[in-house]
């Protein structure tokens, strides 16, 4: 870092906060603030304190889940907002809800009517859809061709922390945004560790969260564990200079010592010459104004595009791909979610101490971490090596998720609750990135911050099914088996169940629902497979060359700066296949 001291200290760190490795380290910090869907049990009792009933509780939660789930109107919303005010927007209903909530609990307004209640909670909980699709979308933006490493590891550090959403949300509003700074080969290799650094992270928390449910921790301990969390979270950083370092020195290349590809690495494309008609327009261009005179707006949305290509919202939402995805995601985290919600309540049946089953479910929330992370990575070096679709291994994780299920189904098997903790909060977890990354290859990235979240719209009303209606329902008929002679149901108030046979029936269909996703999948992935075969990221590995781009090398890796141009008349260099490993 010698060439950065002195007066390039002021610059280099305007490089950095303006550059797309720090707009990921942003994104991280910004999903780390996004995990407050996920620590409602831990004030839910505060809440009934308040006085509801159960039935007002369960309409509460009900409301938790819509409002995180109806993320497609957060999508809406930023399609047409910048980026600064869709993270300010979702800072302010993050502060307007919870805040409101701070207060009934506090005594100092007036307890919520139910309906009250239940609005504070979703729009507390739809906050987070606001800075967790923007960090997404923004994210995959910059790095295209990492989209399943990025997904994975941008949704897993949702589930690890809940850190000043709103404060956070305000600090990074202005850094993430759309960047074109360059192109660098090893962006897998940084993104790897990344995600050692997330591991640790993971590790970390899940240690402390074990210990303190066996170990009275003193206040000072809490002190240095939270301040450890933050250098942990701030390691990172540390990646990111690493690598605006190298951008920088070669940035400060002079232009004698530009590497420019060796021309057996470059193709020559020739444009056609087209005949000009008064007005500079082509017979080509003349076609295609008339037909576009001629078709109405709306008929666009049964005139789809090529897969991978840019699609309309109409276009997607119409697509035979997408009603795939839809009953894939139906099947699949529908039965997940509703089966990790039911682990308490398993643990319990089979007469497991409630400390065990507290650090059984804290342990399946940290599967349910490395779910999402580990397919992130996987499918994406699937894809680069294997050519294999998504879908595969979508199926291959529904399949596991339904052999999970079955264990809970006959926990008869030794260690069946255990190994069944682990498979069910893997597979829950795994899903995610999966279908984010399908939904982006698919239809493109110019509305992905819609449609990334229109998979999951109907996600409340199907778990509130399997849930409430199917695996409550059954669990109640079965701990009416287990009354004495002559009760009747409906006078005992909180009915339970105790045995093997508590969740059987339930969870065998959950299971059977899980292996119908799964063969849904492998049809889906054969539907694809020749899109998969091909190139799926060429549009974005083989760029068109202005006469300011260039090509530079720095500790024997090729970097690709790109800068907006007139392009050359009637030549076009683009990068051969022989040269896609280097992009």
């Amino acid at each position: 870092m010698g060439g950065i001291m002195g007066g390039n200290c002021f610059p280099f760190a305007l490089q950095v906060v303006r550059g797309r490795w720090f707009a990921i380290f942003a994104a991280l910090l910004i999903m780390c603030g996004a995990g407050t869907t996920y620590i409602y049990n831990l004030y839910n009792k505060e809440i009934k304190v308040l006085g509801y009933d159960e039935a007002a509780m369960n309409k509460i939660a009900f409301y938790r889940d819509v409002g995180s789930c109806l993320a497609i109107f957060n999508g809406f919303i930023i399609e047409v907002t910048p980026t600064w005010l869709g993270f300010f927007l979702g800072a302010a209903m993050n502060f307007g809800g919870y805040i409101m909530i701070w207060l009934a609990i506090m005594g100092w307004i007036p307890k919520p009517a139910v309906w009250q209640m239940c609005l504070y909670i979703a729009v507390a909980t739809n906050a987070p859809n606001f800075s967790g699709t923007l960090g997404i979308v923004k994210s995959v933006q910059n790095f295209p061709v990492s989209r399943g490493v990025v997904l994975g590891l941008l949704k897993g550090l949702v589930l690890l922390c809940a850190i000043l959403p709103t404060s956070v949300s305000l600090l990074f509003m202005f850094t993430i945004r759309n960047l074109n700074h360059g192109r660098q080969p090893n962006e897998l290799r940084v993104f790897l560790n990344f995600f050692y650094l997330s591991i640790l992270l993971a590790l970390f928390l899940m240690v402390m969260t074990l210990l303190e449910k066996y170990i009275d921790l003193t206040a000072a301990v809490h002190s240095r564990s939270a301040i450890a969390v933050v250098i942990i979270l701030f390691l990172p950083l540390l990646l990111v200079i690493k690598e605006e370092v190298a951008i920088w020195k070669v940035n400060k290349q002079s232009p004698m010592n530009v590497n420019i590809p060796p021309t057996d690495q470059l193709v020559t494309v020739e444009k056609p010459q087209q005949t000009l008609f008064p007005g500079g327009s082509s017979p080509t261009q003349l076609e295609e104004n008339s037909q576009q005179k001629e078709i109405p707006w709306f008929a666009n949305m049964f005139n789809k595009p090529e897969r991978g290509e840019d699609h309309t919202i109409l276009q997607a939402f119409l697509s035979i791909d997408m009603f795939y995805i839809f009953l894939v995601t139906l099947c699949g985290y529908g039965s997940a979610l509703t089966s990790f919600e039911q682990l308490r309540p398993i643990g319990i049946a089979l007469k497991y101490h409630e400390r065990l089953v507290g650090s059984i479910i804290t342990l399946a929330s940290v599967w349910n971490y490395y779910g999402r992370v580990y397919s992130g990575f996987v499918s994406e070096l699937l894809l680069m090596k294997w050519k294999l679709s998504r879908a595969i291994m979508m199926s291959v994780v529904l399949l596991m998720h339904g052999i999970g299920l079955l264990l809970v189904a006959f926990p008869e098997i030794p260690g069946a609750y255990y190994v069944a903790s682990v498979i069910i909060g893997f597979t829950l977890g795994a899903q995610v990135p999966i279908n984010l990354a399908m939904i982006s290859e698919l239809f493109g990235l110019k509305y992905f911050a819609t449609l990334l979240n229109c998979a999951s719209l109907t996600t409340p009303l199907w778990v509130y099914l399997m849930n409430t209606k199917l695996t409550k329902t059954l669990y109640t008929r079965e701990a009416a088996k287990d009354l004495p002679p002559g009760i009747d149901p409906s006078t005992v108030k909180d009915l339970s169940c105790t045995g093997h046979h508590c969740f059987r029936v339930s969870f065998s269909i959950l299971a059977s629902i899980a292996f119908i996703g799964a063969i849904i999948s492998l049809q889906f992935a054969r539907r694809t497979r020749d899109f998969y075969k091909g190139d799926i990221y060429k549009r974005f590995r083989v760029q068109r060359l202005s006469r300011g781009d260039t090509y530079k090398r720095f500790n024997g890796e090729t970097y690709m700066k790109f800068e907006d141009g007139v392009k050359t008349p009637t030549t076009e260099m683009v990068q051969s296949s022989s040269n896609k490993g280097r992009s």
